[in-house]
């Protein structure tokens, strides 16, 4: 009876000891010391570690921490004749066990604690950490939220998750996979893992699409029970995040469902690794189990005190050495560096109560003997200051107490060893070179070809997996066809039984075919068989979950998009209009076809524009356009219509006469070479006529417009091209078609049908009285309909590529669609009348032309005008009388050169007049000077 009243009473003590530790973990209490000299270093300073002894990593973590504490007592510049004192504590994989050992850590002068192993046990040994302020050290508890603020007393001394999940997220899309399936063990280190894994491969366009938990310490048959579950799943890629110890139960039950062959993909953490680091040489039957598999490990750079200590291990133990040993010895030497700075500021190991555990006493655990460690901050500060070389290279923290530089190696698992294909960092994602030599430049996208050497995947085989498979014990996919009423040539229901036939089925049969894994499917009709069902609303049973996959004449839309994915198209079919047309025939009045009827006349208003225009410029100084009104008259009109020959005699004499003429042949040129050019088609080639030009013409006019019925159409010019909903038929058949189109608007038909080209192709091969008028006005085509994110979509569109590729896609298309009782080569249609439109800008510029040339001539004109107005006002003597008009008027009239010369003339007579007068003065001056004298003489 005692033994068990001892046990009950010590689990009850127990339990409300950790109530009061959880409960009661904030606050600290540091008492300053404000001494003025630093006080005399310590000679002995104890630490603590907490270890699984019997672990894998436990085994050889021991080892590395009591080399690193041998050599660091050995080297007295590291902590300046300090002595380290390590106590280990043995978890012996019990939490309580490592919860006791934690606390009776605290009750000594311990000023630091290693460990412990576990994520799980990290959470609850930082609530104690916190009170008591003693340092909690771990280079094995990597789940990414111990680095949160709620443990300012927790420090990781290896990296953490968060950066290997990014990793295993660029595997994924490097190899373009795109759903994963997460088997982890269900604590908090498996689900904070994998949930780091979740983000990252959302961020890549990627997901975890089923997550196989399996509870800690689970048996092989709770194993069995989860992964039988993850081959009835899709996805064939798994990511394994565990404990070393454990995985390779994991491995030997997928090995006994035959989860290990082709076609699967298996990725894992860094604890398989870890496994193959320390286990080396692995037995025969576990290396098979592992063969194929990518796994992480972290990277350190190869240096010569790597390898002194590789050469040191070797005479320590025969376990290998794996990473978890390198971050194991330089947690030491970063602890024995951190207490020499907290040392050299002063520093000294003391300790006070906590109030918090004062009066709290129990038979078995004396709370009240624990004590917070007064330098618990300030070490803390140290510890994250830390910069240093060790065995893993570059030892120091980022900001949010991560180590820096987070990188790690991809390993490949073949034969009895693993092939380094790649790195990844945190800088430059995955590269085939070392780090060092990638992290300066930008990070690289994982999609590059080089990122990764080639991969031996399970099954030994070279070949990419596909990463999905339909499990031959999965269900049928139910794929919804549309029961269609006409132009069954794309898809339709044999009479007699449930098959279905058609363009759209042999396209997706033979796509299926080209799969690398067989797809079980059953075909289920959609609609009454009366009418064309809605392709719409077939794709929305997709989205409910009544069908796996639609497969028909289903038109790749907006709308249908937002509600399933779409293969690729494998065929083109936008939506064009279908018109009646006749043939046009040759007529007398053929020759004035080419152009519409302003175009004639504005034509020939500019050529007696710019005749007029050029006989104004050269009128005053040409003789060619000089003469009587009729003889001028006719001049013009030669002249202006001779030009469109170049067969004009009169020669241009004023620049800018030559200006205007120069363009003016141009636009000419231009003109007789569209005229010519579309007199001869007109002439030559056999031509259609419609008097619907379009789907534009269509909008302007208010004629009914058909469309098949249940189609997207009618929505689509409704919403895009505002057509009223009154103006548009449904139509079902392509008798219906036929008939409205010969019926027209005035008898109660339609003007013209708008469809999908690839119905209006296969109506119009065997009717020759109709024909697409017009240019296709939408692009799109017809695919497969998937559920979202579904692999399939992604494989069918490959195959179809495929099919088209070999050319057996044309193959299909020429079995079902290619008739035509129409023969249409050498004919097309009616080529339009060149337009006003096409010519304006060449109208515009001569008529801007002409008006500046006839401007600067006016005012050439005006300048001579009025320098020599007053010699014409008097040699005419009628200036005055006339008017100033009729008198400008006589002098434009009037020719260049007889203007000139008259006023030379005038100018000359001028002169010798002045002179003559000059003389009579002068001799009548001289008269008068003698008179005068000859009178004072007498």
């Amino acid at each position: 009876m005692r033994p068990a009243l001892f046990k009950k009473k010590m689990d009850k003590t127990l339990v409300w000891a950790l109530v009061v530790l959880v409960v009661n973990f904030s606050g600290c209490f540091t008492e300053g010391v404000n001494n003025t000299t630093f006080p005399k270093r310590p000679d002995v300073v104890s630490i603590a570690s907490i270890l699984t002894f019997d672990s894998i990593i436990g085994k050889v973590a021991k080892i590395a921490l009591e080399a690193a504490i041998e050599d660091v007592n050995a080297d007295p510049t590291v902590l300046n004749g300090t002595e380290l004192k390590l106590t280990l504590h043995d978890s012996k994989y019990s939490g309580f066990l490592s919860m006791m050992a934690a606390l009776q850590v605290m009750e000594t002068d311990a000023v630091a604690l290693i460990g412990p192993q576990s994520s799980v046990l990290a959470h609850v040994i930082s609530h104690v950490a916190n009170e008591l302020q003693v340092p909690l050290l771990s280079f094995t508890a990597t789940d990414p939220t111990l680095s949160s603020l709620q443990y300012p007393f927790f420090v990781r001394t290896t990296h953490s998750d968060l950066y290997q999940m990014a990793a295993i997220a660029d595997i994924v899309r490097y190899y373009e996979w795109r759903q994963v399936i997460a088997i982890y063990i269900d604590d908090d280190h498996g689900r904070n893992g994998i949930i780091s894994l979740g983000d990252q491969l959302a961020a890549r366009g990627c997901k975890i699409s089923h997550k196989a938990p399996i509870k800690p310490l689970a048996t092989k048959t709770d194993i069995s029970n989860v992964l039988v579950q993850v081959a009835l799943m899709e996805s064939r890629v798994l990511v394994v995040h565990t404990y070393a110890n454990w995985g390779l139960d994991i491995l030997e039950v997928a090995k006994s469902l035959q989860m290990l062959d082709n076609g699967y993909v298996w990725l894992a953490t860094n604890w398989l690794s870890t496994v193959i680091d320390i286990s080396s040489p692995l037995p025969t039957n576990t290396v098979d189990v592992m063969q194929g598999f990518i796994t992480l490990k972290s990277y350190t750079k190869e240096s010569n005190r790597t390898r002194k200590f590789a050469s040191q291990w070797r005479n320590l133990t025969a376990f290998g050495l794996s990473t978890y040993c390198l971050y194991a010895y330089d947690t030491v030497y970063m602890l024995a560096h951190a207490l020499d700075a907290y040392f050299d500021r002063g520093g000294n190991i003391s300790f006070s109560k906590d109030v918090k555990l004062k009066g709290i006493k129990g038979e078995i655990l004396n709370l009240d003997s624990l004590s917070i460690f007064d330098g618990g901050n300030l070490l803390v500060q140290d510890i994250l200051n830390v910069k240093m070389k060790g065995l893993t290279g570059d030892f120091a923290f980022t900001s949010n107490k991560d180590l820096v530089s987070p990188t790690f190696e991809v390993l490949n698992v073949i034969g009895t060893g693993v092939r380094r294909i790649g790195y990844w960092s945190n800088a430059s994602g995955l590269s085939t070179t070392p780090p060092e030599t990638v992290n300066m430049k930008p990070r690289q996208q994982s999609s590059s070809s080089d990122a990764l050497l080639a991969v031996i995947w399970p099954g030994q085989i070279i070949q990419k997996p596909r990463g999905w498979v339909f499990p031959e014990n999965g269900k049928q996919l139910k794929i919804g066809v549309p029961k269609r009423v006409s132009f069954q040539e794309f898809v339709g229901q044999s009479r007699n039984s449930d098959a279905f036939k058609g363009y759209c089925i042999d396209v997706f049969t033979a796509a299926v075919n080209l799969l690398p894994y067989a797809v079980p499917y059953k075909f289920q009709s959609y609609g009454d068989g009366v009418k064309n069902p809605s392709n719409t609303m077939l794709v929305s049973l997709i989205n409910t979950g009544v069908y796996d996959a639609a497969v028909g004449d289903i038109a790749i839309t907006t709308n249908r998009t937002r509600l399933a994915d779409f293969s690729q198209p494998f065929i083109e079919s936008g939506l064009v209009v279908v018109a009646p047309v006749r043939r046009s025939t040759s007529s007398t009045w053929a020759f004035l076809r080419p152009f519409s009827p302003l175009m004639w006349c504005v034509s020939g208003i500019f050529f007696i524009v710019v005749g007029a225009v050029v006989w104004i410029l050269e009128h005053r100084i040409n003789d060619e356009f000089r003469g009587p009104p009729k003889k001028q008259l006719v001049t013009v009109l030669w002249f202006s219509f001779s030009t469109l020959f170049s067969s004009h005699r009169e020669n241009t004499l004023s620049t800018l006469g030559r200006m205007v003429l120069i363009l003016w042949l141009f636009v000419v040129l231009i003109i007789n070479s569209s005229y010519t050019a579309s007199l001869t088609s007109i002439l030559t080639v056999q031509k259609l006529y419609s008097p619907i030009k379009g789907i534009d013409s269509l909008m302007a006019s208010k004629d009914p417009i058909g469309y098949q019925e249940n189609s997207f159409v009618r929505n689509y010019l409704i919403a895009e091209y505002g057509i009223h909903e009154s103006r548009l038929i449904p139509l079902s058949l392509p008798e219906d078609f036929d008939k409205a189109l010969r019926d027209g608007p005035k008898n109660g038909g339609v003007a013209a049908v708008v469809d999908e080209r690839a119905y209006v192709e296969l109506f119009l091969s065997t009717r020759c009285d109709f024909s697409i008028v017009g240019q296709e006005f939408t692009k799109n085509g017809w695919g497969f309909a998937f559920p979202r994110d579904s692999p399939l979509a992604a494989d069918m569109s490959t195959a179809i590529l495929k099919l088209s590729e070999s050319g057996e896609l044309q193959r299909i298309h020429d079995k079902w669609l290619m008739r035509s009782a129409c023969s249409s080569q050498g004919t097309k249609f009616e080529v339009d009348q060149l337009e006003l439109t096409s010519f304006r800008g060449l109208f515009i510029i001569c008529g801007l032309v002409c008006f500046l040339a006839l401007i600067i001539y006016i005012g050439l004109i005006i300048r001579q005008f009025y320098k020599h107005y007053p010699m014409l006002s008097e040699s005419s003597g009628r200036s005055v009388r006339s008017g100033p008009l009729q008198t400008f008027v006589s002098f434009v009239d009037e020719k260049e050169e007889t203007i000139k010369a008259r006023s030379k003339r005038k100018y000359s007579e001028g002169s010798s007049y002045r002179t003559d007068v000059d003389n009579a003065s002068i001799q009548n001056y001289k008269c008068s000077r003698l008179d005068t004298t000859t009178s004072k003489i007498f």
